[in-house]
């Protein structure tokens, strides 16, 4: 009996394969969690709303200000 191979053999491969791809969705979501909490303890210094104007700012002391109006 001759037997061919097809796409059969590749079931073969599933745990190593759902391995694999189970470690790019764990890289990612840590990529993600990890500037997340990056960013939530180190925010950038200055930041512009739409209309270009500085938003949060820090003063010459270096004390943060929580609000900023400008016109």
């Amino acid at each position: 009996m001759n037997r061919k191979t097809t796409l059969a053999a590749i079931g073969g491969y599933q745990p190593f394969l759902f391995c694999i791809g189970m470690y790019f969705v764990a890289l990612f979501f840590s990529i993600f969690i990890c500037s997340a909490v990056f960013y939530a303890f180190y925010p950038k210094k200055i930041a512009k709303d739409a209309t270009g104007h500085k938003t949060a700012a820090t003063t010459n002391g270096g004390s943060r200000m929580l609000l900023t109006v400008t016109k």
